[in-house]
């Protein structure tokens, strides 16, 4: 990979991981349905009309938009403002891995490799010990609205997989302005109009700010970058740059937001991208034998 796509790909995991603490920043003024969904109507209004019709199957686009946006993205963030912190949603969500590798087993009938057996074994030790130690100390709850997250973002991987858009941006576009309105419905149903209403009367710059960075910069700039990147480069190239994400989120929420790092969330957190990592490992290339 070229020294400039690899600061490219350093730059947008760095910034989907610091995404986490500022989803933070605008959980403290909005609802967070309300606020799932003015992110996606932020993301999708200025860009429609630059991206086009989307080259997949309409059924493709509304299966992503409930696995990934409203289901996962919904769940992250009533997880978030539950309590869970910043860093460690951003850990804990990439268990996605696991689940996307169990779905596609099932779904795609792809048979996982002992590597990646190995790999979530190791991944699903610390995420046993992240709930153990979290736990103690804060609502389980909230760590398991952000699992429910994660297992949604593995069937909207699957979905991914069936669809195969090939213009991510245009497709996460489509998805975006898919998620909007459902969002929306289940704000005004669990969350209240009153509630929205106040939010959006009393909304700060802060705020404001948080909702365009996790609309524009997060959505629009990183799915577009990661995009070119995966187009440019095999996967097995570019996946395990993914990885920073947790690795950023953790560090900017103690930066950023003074959160705890144990070392028991320390140890969990590097047997979690062990075991991520050893996901990505790419399958041997074959050696052909001469027949004499």
């Amino acid at each position: 990979m070229k020294p400039g796509h690899a600061a490219l790909a350093v730059l947008t995991t760095t910034i989907w991981g610091v995404n986490f603490v500022v989803i933070k920043v605008g959980l403290d003024e909005f609802p967070p349905l309300l606020f799932s969904s003015l992110r996606f109507l932020a993301a999708a209004v200025p860009a429609l009309w630059l991206v086009g019709k989307p080259r997949v199957a309409w059924k493709w686009i509304a299966a992503v938009a409930a696995t990934l946006g409203v289901a996962k993205f919904g769940l992250l963030f009533l997880g978030m403002s539950e309590g869970m912190p910043a860093g460690l949603s951003s850990l804990v969500l990439q268990s996605q891995v696991i689940f996307t590798i169990a779905f596609a087993t099932v779904l795609l009938k792809e048979r996982p490799r002992p590597v990646q057996l190995v790999g979530i074994a190791i991944a699903a030790t610390g995420i046993v010990l992240i709930a153990l130690d979290y736990g103690l100390t804060s609502p389980i709850s909230a760590l398991l609205l952000v699992v429910l997250g994660a297992i949604a973002w593995g069937l909207s991987n699957v979905a991914t997989r069936y669809a195969k858009p090939p213009d991510a941006l245009s497709f996460i576009v489509w998805v975006s302005a898919f998620a909007t309105l459902p969002l929306l419905l289940l704000s005004v149903i669990f969350e209240g109009p009153s509630a929205i209403i106040t939010a959006l009367g009393n909304a700060s710059w802060a705020g404001v700010t948080s909702l365009l960075f996790v609309a524009w910069v997060s959505t629009l700039f990183g799915f577009g970058v990661w995009g070119f990147l995966l187009r440019e480069h095999n996967a097995s190239t570019v996946v395990p740059f993914a990885l920073l994400v947790p690795v950023a989120g953790m560090f900017s929420g103690w930066l950023f937001l003074d959160e705890n790092l144990s070392p028991v969330r320390l140890g969990a957190a590097a047997l979690v991208i062990a075991g991520m990592a050893a996901t990505t490992i790419p399958r041997p290339a074959r050696v052909l034998t001469p027949v004499p």
